[in-house]
């Protein structure tokens, strides 16, 4: 076994690693960007060797100073995590070279699989279903419009490169394949710097369920099927193991061709066999099909660990270390259901637009598993990915282990930015996801209704009032004011709501609060006791803010009674950044004629491109930003001429 390895990522899985390194025995070194040199994952690490600066391509991406750091600090091995340069060929066989070990698989196997029409190729040699579709070398529009015209619409048309969505678009009818294949293929030149694309059939009720495979090099198991059908553009949002509705035939006829997948490229360690299914008709053995392997550790790789009990990280280690596969087929088997929710700072009622800031508060469930790579008083940053953290349930049935989700999230405590906390309560609730009955479909034919921003009660509000004024713990000047009750008046404003509470206090610890036509009596003590009832309701503070914890969060803007109002609100025509972000490309110049809605710029952050559109018709008067600039939220990016 290794004495030391070094980690070649950041943030939660970094993390997570750590946690089983530190169980073997095994020493670790963690990598850092300047931004992240006091982060969680760096601190747990017992040494730490900076790369640079905070954009990837500065940091984490620089394979030749991973490594050299490796060398330097005595690591025997690098673990690459997921995400970065985890499937990347090129820093495999430079790991190699340098005499380290890389744990995880071959660079040939990781080729073999980067291309998905030559992986699909590969895995129907194998005997591995794939969807209906064409992967040939002709990319001329006229030869693909006439495959699609073969294969019947609808039809996806996909990048063969791809990841994340992007290159992807369906297309309904032959009319629009030819506009659908040039946006794609765009956007794929840009992502991937190749715009070769494949078609594939359409299947009307899909459903994403994909295996978890294990490899020496020579021979491989499955660890049964994991159901990631929840995704919001395509991201995956809520996945559970083992899927619902699965039967013991296609559990098998899948898990078996996962293997058969592995072993077809000789692989080792973990990876994971994607496939689609066609749900029309329930599940059955003869509708899945393959989409891709992704040669790594997945991020909902923990649904898996607490349904086998078995470590994946432990056994990535002990197989790269020369072992054997740790278990066969036959020693593995399924114990209760499991379910993992990703939680983001993002603004789901905003169509999910990344979010940054200071967590002020973070708490999780003493009795939930929660992966994260973040603490109290950490920064959610522009620079990467926005998790916050992966909670984690288990229980003896699915029934019951969603019933632990959902109060999982209910006690989940975080302040300081947006998160999809609500969003993920409001999905654990869907009548249909409680069912079973999922596919892909299901969060954006509900998207209205599951990203409703939840709204406080009087109650909740009662307890901001008193949290405003520093009475949610004990406070000199409680009680009597000239022999009668202490009156003051406390302002809120939540969202754009302007509140104002009128507290009594009418004891130690005791209060009477106002709302408009509302009154509630409310004791503090080791539980707060509103109208003689005890209330799950946790309080906290943050700079210009109070937040109640009560199922969800609810944030409240505490105005400072000093500060001047600003006059007239915003500058009409001005365009704003929505978000923190790189200005990746500017569309238009000073004098130039827009009309509503027009694309005027894009804007990248958390890995994806936002494209900002002309509020109202007029002439552009002034152009702020440049190509390549980076932004804070709220800057001005463009005026408009005055109507």
């Amino acid at each position: 076994m290794f004495t030391k390895i070094l980690i070649a990522n950041r943030g939660e899985i970094a993390c997570r690693v750590i946690d089983t390194c530190r169980r073997m025995g095994v020493q670790t070194v963690a990598v850092h960007s300047d931004v992240d040199a006091d982060a969680r994952h760096v601190a747990m690490a017992d040494e730490a060797v900076s790369l640079g600066g905070a954009a990837p391509a500065d940091s984490y991406l620089r394979g030749g100073a991973i490594i050299e750091a490796a060398l330097s600090t005595g690591a025997e091995a690098v673990h690459p995590g997921y995400g970065f340069l985890s499937e990347n060929p090129e820093f495999v066989d430079a790991v190699d070279a340098a005499g380290l070990v890389f744990i995880g698989p071959s660079a040939a196997a990781i080729r073999a699989m980067g291309l998905k029409d030559a992986a699909k190729a590969l895995m129907t040699e194998a005997g591995v279903p794939v969807v209906p579709g064409y992967q040939g070398a002709e990319q001329g529009a006229e030869a693909l419009a006439a495959e699609a015209d073969a294969i019947g619409y609808p039809v996806l048309i996909k990048a063969v490169a791809g990841g994340g969505g992007k290159g992807m678009r369906r297309v309904e009818t032959p009319d629009t394949f030819a506009d659908a294949l040039e946006s794609a293929r765009s956007e794929a030149r840009k992502a991937f710097g190749n715009d070769h694309v494949l078609i594939e059939k359409w299947v009307a009720t899909p459903r994403h369920i994909e295996v978890q495979v294990f490899g020496d090099g020579t021979q491989a198991v499955h660890l049964f099927e994991r159901d990631c059908s929840l995704q919001r553009r395509h991201q995956k949002v809520i996945e559970e193991a083992p899927a619902p509705g699965m039967t013991p035939e296609m559990r098998a006829a899948m898990g078996a061709a996962a293997v058969r997948a592995a072993e077809a490229i000789g692989y080792a360690g973990a990876g994971t066999v994607e496939f689609i299914v066609d749900a029309t008709d329930g599940l059955r053995d003869d509708r899945f099909y393959f989409m891709e392997m992704n040669t790594r550790l997945q991020v909902e790789h923990p649904v898996t660990e607490a349904i086998t009990g078995v470590d994946l990280v432990e056994w990535q280690l002990r197989v790269a270390a020369g072992e054997a596969l740790p278990a066969q087929q036959a020693d593995l088997s399924i114990t209760g259901h499991a379910f993992e929710a990703r939680l983001y700072a993002e603004d789901a009622a905003a169509g999910f637009l990344p979010a940054t800031g200071t967590l002020t508060h973070l708490a999780f469930p003493a009795d939930v598993r929660a992966d994260t790579g973040v603490r109290p008083g950490d920064v959610i940053s522009p620079w990467y990915d926005p998790m916050i953290a992966k909670l984690v349930v288990h229980g003896p049935t699915r029934a019951i282990a969603l019933m632990q989700l959902e109060q999982a999230l209910s006690r989940t405590q975080v302040a300081g930015t947006v998160t999809n906390l609500a969003f993920l309560r409001a999905l654990s609730r869907h009548h249909r996801f409680v069912s079973g009955d999922v596919d892909t479909g299901l969060i954006d034919r509900d998207v209205g209704v599951l990203t409703r921003a939840p709204v406080p009660c009087t109650r909740a509000r009662s307890l901001a009032a008193l949290a405003a004024l520093g009475l949610d713990h004990g406070q000199a000047g409680e009680g009597v004011h000239l022999w009668a009750p202490l009156v003051r008046q406390q302002s809120l404003t939540f969202g754009e709501e302007d509140i104002v509470a009128r507290v009594t206090t009418t004891g130690p610890g005791r209060f009477s609060v106002a709302l408009g036509d509302v009154t509630h009596e409310v004791r503090r003590g080791d539980a707060w006791i509103i109208d003689g009832a005890r209330v799950p309701a946790r309080i906290g503070h943050g700079p210009g803010a109070v937040h109640v914890f009560w199922g969800n969060v609810y944030s409240f803007g505490v105005p400072d009674p000093l500060a001047v109002a600003a006059a007239g609100g915003a500058v009409s025509g001005v365009v704003e950044a929505p978000m923190p972000g790189l200005v990746k490309a500017v569309f238009v110049d000073a004098g130039a004629e827009v009309k509503a809605g027009d694309r005027i710029a894009v804007l990248e952050a958390m890995k994806m491109e936002h494209t900002l559109t002309a509020p109202r018709d007029g002439v552009v008067a002034e152009v702020m930003v440049v190509d390549g600039a980076q932004v804070e939220a709220g800057a001005a990016l463009m005026r408009l001429e005055e109507t």
